[in-house]
C-alpha cells in the first residue's frame, strides 16, 4: 500500500475529520457525537495534536466535552502544548466545562501546566478550592 492509498491520507477521512473537528469547536453536540458514535475515534487529534475534547473545552462547549468522554474519550489527554482539556478550561473561564472534566475524573495536577498551576496564575480561588475536594 502506497503513502497516497493509507487511510490518513484518503480526502474523504480528511473532509470528517476536519468536519469533527469543527464540530467540536462550534459545539454541536448531537452532530458530533452522531460522528463518534458511526466510528469516528472520541480521542482524534488534528494536526496541532489538540483532540476533540481539547477543542471543544476551549471554546466553552460543556454538553460536548461530556459526550465526548462519555463516548470514552480521555479528559486527562494532553494537547499540542502540554496542558490538558482541564487547564484549557480553567485558562478559558470556561468554568461549565471545569465543572464537567472534575466530574468525569479529570486530574486537576497533569499536563503543564496542570489546572492548579493555571488557576493559580489566574488568581481562581474559587477553583483551587473546587481542586481541593477532588
Amino acid at each position: 500500500m502506497s503513502a497516497a492509498d493509507e487511510p490518513a491520507h484518503d480526502p474523504a477521512v480528511f473532509e470528517l475529520a476536519t468536519k469533527a473537528f469543527e464540530l467540536a469547536r462550534q459545539g454541536q453536540t448531537d452532530t458530533l457525537s452522531a460522528y463518534v458514535d458511526a466510528g469516528v475515534p472520541a480521542g482524534l487529534r488534528d494536526d496541532d495534536g489538540d483532540t476533540l475534547v481539547m477543542l471543544a473545552a476551549v471554546h466553552g462547549h460543556a454538553d460536548t466535552v461530556g459526550a465526548l468522554l462519555r463516548r470514552g474519550a480521555d479528559a486527562d489527554e494532553v494537547g499540542a502544548l502540554g496542558a490538558t482539556p482541564l487547564a484549557a478550561a480553567v485558562r478559558s473561564g470556561a468554568d461549565e466545562v471545569v465543572r464537567v472534566l472534575l466530574r468525569h475524573g479529570a486530574d486537576p495536577q497533569a499536563g503543564s501546566p496542570s489546572a492548579v498551576a493555571a488557576a493559580r496564575a489566574a488568581g481562581r480561588t474559587e477553583l483551587l478550592e473546587l481542586f481541593g475536594r477532588v
